[in-house]
């Protein structure tokens, strides 16, 4: 038997056929997706359809990885996230809970998305931005810096959040909001009555 520690002692697994990367026995990887040299798939992570796993990424746990999604850079998806479609989780971006990206959605950088959060169509998370809850980002929406996106709130069209702004609650940021600084919008406030709006209120302790 062949074995691979992939960090908690030896295992059961072997080297996948295209590409070479360590993969467990326990987990599922299709003959047409792509497992790099460096990458590792454990657990009981799924990857199938042309999806490729590469660089230094991991995929484990309960995690699926499939049609052409691509996982890469120092990347983790763990937990019972999905990616899938055209999305990229790359640098040491990591996607965990029962988090979905999807579309040709981008999560890189050091952005975390967990819980039952979705990043969707061509949305970017990046730099050190944090997206979880339920919050949904999706259209040309972006997220960055050190900005948090949570609870049930929704980023859309072409709105930009970023700094150490924080969208909560049932909020609505779509149009081509800008919301920035130490910002915070809550509840269902509406900020894209006029365009390119920059909301900038010092964050209140």
């Amino acid at each position: 038997m062949t074995t691979f520690d992939f960090g908690d002692g030896p295992v059961a697994a072997h080297p996948h056929s295209n590409g070479g990367g360590w993969v467990a026995d326990t987990a599922t990887v299709a003959a047409t997706a792509y497992i790099g040299p460096d990458a590792r798939v454990c657990g009981n992570a799924e990857v199938y359809g042309d999806a490729r796993v590469f660089d230094k990424a991991w995929v484990f746990d309960n995690a699926r990885v499939f049609d052409n999604a691509e996982v890469y850079g120092n990347a983790w998806v763990f937990g019972d996230a999905r990616v899938c479609d055209k999305a990229r989780v790359c640098g040491k971006a990591r996607v965990c809970g029962k988090a979905r990206v999807c579309g040709k959605a981008r999560v890189c950088g050091n952005a975390w998305v967990y819980g039952d959060a979705e990043v969707y169509g061509d949305a970017r998370v990046f730099d050190y931005a944090v997206v979880c809850g339920k919050a949904l980002v999706y259209d040309n929406a972006e997220v960055c810096d050190k900005a948090l996106v949570y609870d049930k709130a929704r980023v859309c069209g072409n709105a930009w959040v970023c700094g150490n702004a924080e969208v909560y609650g049932d909020a609505l940021v779509c149009g081509n909001a800008l919301v920035c600084g130490k910002a915070l919008v809550k509840g269902r406030e509406m900020t894209n009555e006029q365009r390119q709006q920059r909301i900038t209120r010092d964050r209140i302790e």
